[in-house]
C-alpha cells in the first residue's frame, strides 16, 4: 500500500550547531558532508522541497525544522519558507514546527512564530542543574538562564511551546524537580527523551551520560504518578507526549508516536544539501533515498530501501515476541537496540517498558474505560 506524504523533517543548517551539548548524537554528522565546514540549505533547495512537498502531499502537511540548531538560518530563512507554503499550498493546511535551543530567539522571533502558528518544542532539560550538566556552549559554559528566559519570552508571545527534556544519567533523579518545574514556567507540554549513545572512546559499550534501563523506568513510573494526579474529571492538567501516545493504544487508536508502531517510515528526512534519508536516527549513506533536486519525495518515501528500513522494527528478537507488553510498546524504537553494545539486539529500554506498563496499566485501563464510555454517551 502507498504511504501518502504527510510530514517530512529538515535540516535546513544540517548538523550546525550555536552550542556543544555533550549528548548530542548529531554534531558528527559534518563528516559526512566534508565539502564546506557551514552547511546551509540554499534557496532552490527550499523551494523545490516545498513545492514537491505540497504537490504530494494530501490536504494536510507538516514541516518539522530540526537541527543541528535551525535557528542559525536566520529569520529570512523561515520568511522565505512561508512565502513558499503560501505560493504552492493549494488551499491544504500546512503546518510548521521548529525544535530549537532557544539561544538566537529573540521578540521579532516570537513574533513570527505565533503569526505562523509555528509549534515550538524547545530544548529545555530542566532547572539549572539539570539543564546545565550536559547543554553548554562552545565555551563549555551553561545555557540555563538564557533558554528559561526564551520560554517565558515565547510564552508570553502566545507561541504554543512544548519543552522536550533529554533524560540522562543525571537528571533521570529528579522526576518530580523536572515536573514542577515545567509545570511552574508554564510549559505543560512534555516530551521526555531517553538518552543512549555509543561511546566514541570505547564502542562496546555505552557513553556515560547514557540513562539505564533500570533507572529511566523508574524516572517513566514517577512522572506516570505526577502526570496521574494532575488529571481531575478525565481531563490531564499537563501532556507527557509518551503517556498521551500511549494512551491511544488502550483506546485501541493509531499512536501518533513512531516508537509505538509496528513498522517505522512513514516520513523522510531532509538535509540541508537537499539528500533525502529514512530516519532523523539513521542520516547515514546506507539510508541515503536520494536527492530533493533529482528524486520526487514520494518515490523516496516508497522506495523499496524505505520499506526496508521500516521493516527492521518489526523485526523483533525473540524476548519481544513472548512480551506481555509487545502489543503496547512494539519493541521500542530502532536505534535504541544499537546505541548500546551490550544489548546485542536487544532495546536497550526493554526494561523501562515492562517496569513503567507494570506499573501504569491498571490505570491506563480504568482511564481507557472512563475515555470510551464518555464516547459512547457522547455519540448517543
Amino acid at each position: 500500500m502507498k504511504k501518502q506524504l504527510n510530514s517530512l523533517l529538515i535540516k535546513p543548517s544540517g548538523p550546525d550547531c550555536n552550542l556543544d551539548c555533550t549528548y548530542c548524537f548529531y554534531l558528527e554528522k559534518s563528516e559526512m558532508f566534508p565539502k564546506s565546514k557551514i552547511h546551509r540549505m540554499s534557496p532552490a533547495v527550499l523551494e523545490q522541497m516545498v513545492k514537491q512537498a505540497l504537490e504530494q502531499s494530501g490536504p494536510h502537511m507538516s514541516f518539522g525544522w530540526q537541527g543541528g540548531e535551525p535557528t542559525v538560518m536566520g529569520l529570512s530563512f523561515f520568511r522565505k519558507a512561508i512565502q513558499f507554503q503560501e505560493r504552492y499550498g493549494q488551499g491544504k493546511t500546512v503546518g510548521n514546527g521548529l525544535q530549537t535551543n532557544g539561544i538566537l530567539l529573540n521578540q521579532e522571533w516570537a513574533k513570527f512564530l505565533a503569526q505562523y502558528n509555528f509549534l515550538v518544542g524547545l530544548s529545555l532539560d530542566g532547572p539549572e542543574h539539570a539543564h546545565d550538566r550536559y547543554r553548554l556552549n562552545k565555551q563549555g559554559k551553561g545555557t540555563w538562564k538564557k533558554v528559561n528566559d526564551r520560554a517565558k519570552m515565547l510564552l508570553d508571545a502566545g507561541v504554543a511551546t512544548n519543552a522536550l527534556v533529554v533524560v540522562n544519567d543525571h537528571s533521570v533523579n529528579f522526576p518530580e524537580e523536572i515536573y514542577e518545574y515545567h509545570k511552574r514556567l508554564g510549559l505543560t507540554y512534555m516530551q521526555f527523551i531517553p538518552c543512549v549513545e555509543t561511546d566514541p572512546a570505547n564502542p562496546a559499550q555505552a557513553a556515560s551520560f547514557s540513562v539505564s534501563a533500570e533507572k529511566y523506568g523508574g524516572f517513566l513510573a514517577k512522572m506516570f504518578d505526577l502526570w496521574h494526579a494532575d488529571i481531575t474529571d478525565g481531563v490531564a492538567a499537563t501532556s507527557v507526549r509518551y503517556f498521551d501516545s500511549v494512551f491511544h493504544k488502550y483506546v485501541g487508536m493509531n499512536a501518533p508516536d513512531c516508537t509505538l508502531m509496528r513498522a517505522c517510515g512513514d516520513y523522510v528526512v531532509v538535509e540541508h544539501n537537499g539528500d533525502v534519508f529514512s530516519c532523523d536516527f539513521f542520516v547515514e549513506n546506507n539510508w541515503r533515498l536520494g536527492n530533493i533536486m533529482t528524486h520526487r519525495l514520494d518515490d523516496m518515501l516508497n522506495a523499496p530501501r524505505q520499506f526496508e528500513f521500516g521493516a527492521m522494527k518489526a523485526a523483533l528478537p525473540d524476548e519481544c515476541v513472548s512480551c506481555e507488553w509487545l502489543q503496547k510498546c512494539q519493541g521500542g524504537c530502532t536505534k535504541d537496540r544499537i546505541r548500546d553494545p551490550h544489548d546485542k539486539g536487544s532495546n536497550h529500554f526493554c526494561e523501562s517498558y515492562k517496569i513503567f506498563f507494570a506499573h501504569a496499566d491498571i490505570r491506563l485501563r480504568t482511564l481507557a474505560d472512563q475515555w470510551m464510555l464518555a464516547q459512547t454517551k457522547g455519540g448517543g
